[in-house]
């Protein structure tokens, strides 16, 4: 494809997204409303039309242990699910929210995106700072959406990296799986964190990595394309993803882990980050199956 074809496929494309986002988020926060899990599913459908816009096609290995969760779900029983994966670019946001019932926990910063920003507010993305002062807030709101039915998806990196390899995992990402175990009597049994009988969340490693580019498997010289960390800009970078003919991103998803499992959040995140690291090292050899 020449240079021109390029451009004009990536303005088409903007286009389409430019239309696509404002009716997919103005019908879902309708919805936002409405009881039951016709949010969470359409949620699916909002990321799903990007991909779709943005020829990023999607392969899955595994299945989540998630459902669509909801009130119901956990009055079943159901237990919530947080899945933990790498991140390597913000196409990791489209791509797994089109795969995966649940809703994010992100940076604050990705809140005054543009485009994504919005759809992240509306798709009821839970933001956090790194200011100590709102951590127990944000805390106490995780562990209520898992509680109430939400599934969580977190990057326990803690930032984005280049692609070539997933950076360790912070153990602090854990702690609302793992509830510290608080002195007695040092705050009141009512303000204490706690999970429901039975419904502490399982954590679930995933493994993204983007293995086509236009139909060929992607090697050292092209994964830079998919990356954005650092302080690169987000607005050309996009632009450049936008001139590509189609991506394949391939999804592994792999065995829960059980939180009571493991003596620590330290080595609850470890066990996680082998598993991510593992997954995604195999994905990066071209592996079919």
């Amino acid at each position: 494809m020449t240079r021109s074809g390029r451009n004009v496929l990536a303005a088409v494309r903007l286009a389409g997204v430019v239309v696509w986002v404002p009716l997919s988020v103005g019908f879902e926060a309708l919805l936002l409303p409405v009881p039951g899990v016709s949010k969470i599913r359409w949620t699916r459908v909002v990321w799903g039309g990007l991909c779709l816009i943005l020829s990023v096609r999607i392969r899955v290995l595994g299945k989540p242990v998630g459902t669509v969760g909801g009130v119901h779900g956990r009055a079943r029983g159901e237990r919530p699910v947080i899945y933990v994966s790498n991140h390597s670019s913000w196409l990791d946001i489209p791509v797994l929210g089109t795969k995966i019932y649940s809703v994010f926990v992100a940076k604050g910063d990705i809140e005054k995106w543009p485009i994504m920003g919005l759809v992240s507010k509306i798709g009821r993305t839970i933001f956090v700072s790194r200011n100590r002062a709102t951590t127990g807030h944000e805390r106490d709101e995780m562990i209520t959406r898992l509680a109430t039915g939400d599934n969580l998806i977190l990057f326990p990196e803690g930032t984005s990296s280049d692609g070539s390899r997933v950076l360790p995992f912070m153990s602090t990402f854990f702690a609302i799986a793992k509830l510290p175990r608080l002195p007695k009597n040092s705050v009141p049994a009512e303000d204490m964190p706690r999970y429901p009988k039975g419904l502490t969340p399982l954590i679930q490693p995933v493994s993204v990595v983007y293995d086509r580019l236009e139909g060929l498997p992607v090697n050292r010289t092209t994964r830079p394309v998919f990356a954005w960390y650092g302080d690169m800009d987000l607005g050309p970078h996009v632009w450049q993803l936008l001139k590509r003919r189609t991506i394949r991103a391939t999804i592994m998803l792999h065995p829960p882990l059980a939180p009571e499992d493991f003596p620590s959040r330290k080595a609850l995140a470890n066990a996680a980050w082998r598993a991510v690291a593992d997954g995604a090292a195999r994905l990066r050899q071209n592996a079919e199956t």
